[in-house]
């Protein structure tokens, strides 16, 4: 486990680091909220069995420790930058797994830090907008939110496409919002993939998303 610590950009996540399986330390798989997915999805003894059934190849696994969520998740360019800086100290090819608001921490991470990562698996991404989730307009960083999405669905940025696989229930209030992200992502280049089925904004759902379509992304990334 690596200890938080500050600097002129703020303080570094608390990550808890997995090791699955002998092999190169090049391959990291990156996950937001990671003590709550190891809680709920029992990750660690997936990812595990994925590996001995020869599905994905011996990685490590950092676990990130989320702080005051609510904030730092939102599209804060002081937490993006400081995740960069952490997964920089570990080395390898990181590709990230995150859900709802830790979706859309791991895209703006991304494009602000375009080599940052080797690919991205977004779970039901809380790209907000305007138009769309005015019952979303009280959440105290809609604003940035709304924002940064704005950027990634006009393309202004120079982003460095990586392969992307977003999935997202088709019964979820967010569903058109991550249909959209996926097209605009695909319209710049990104190797992506949208996966949706029946089902809600909530852990079962993404556990099923992640156990049918994670192994295939992890092939695609760490090549």
């Amino acid at each position: 486990m690596r200890d938080g610590f500050r600097n002129d950009r703020g303080v570094k996540p608390e990550i808890r680091l997995h090791e699955l399986g002998a092999g190169p330390r090049s391959r990291l798989l990156v996950v937001l909220d990671g003590p709550e997915y190891q809680r709920q999805m029992r990750l660690l003894g997936l990812l595990r069995r994925f590996v001995e059934r020869g599905e994905i190849r011996p990685h490590r696994v950092a676990l990130v420790v989320p702080e005051n969520r609510m904030e730092t998740y939102s599209a804060s360019a002081r937490f993006a930058h400081t995740l960069v800086e952490t997964l920089a100290d570990l080395k390898g090819k990181p590709v990230g797994v995150g859900s709802s608001l830790g979706g859309l921490a791991l895209l703006h991470a991304h494009r602000l830090e375009p080599s940052s990562f080797a690919g991205l698996f977004l779970q039901s991404g809380s790209y907000f907008r305007r138009r769309s989730d005015p019952q979303e307009s009280r959440f105290g960083r809609f604003g940035r939110i709304d924002r940064f999405v704005g950027t990634v669905l006009r393309g202004v940025d120079e982003p460095r496409p990586v392969p992307t696989t977003l999935t997202c229930a088709l019964d979820e209030e967010n569903y058109v919002n991550n249909a959209a992200v996926a097209r605009a992502l695909a319209e710049q280049g990104y190797p992506v993939e949208f996966h949706a089925a029946r089902g809600g904004h909530d852990w079962p759902t993404w556990r099923r998303a992640l156990e049918l379509h994670l192994p295939a992304l992890l092939r695609r990334a760490w090549r």
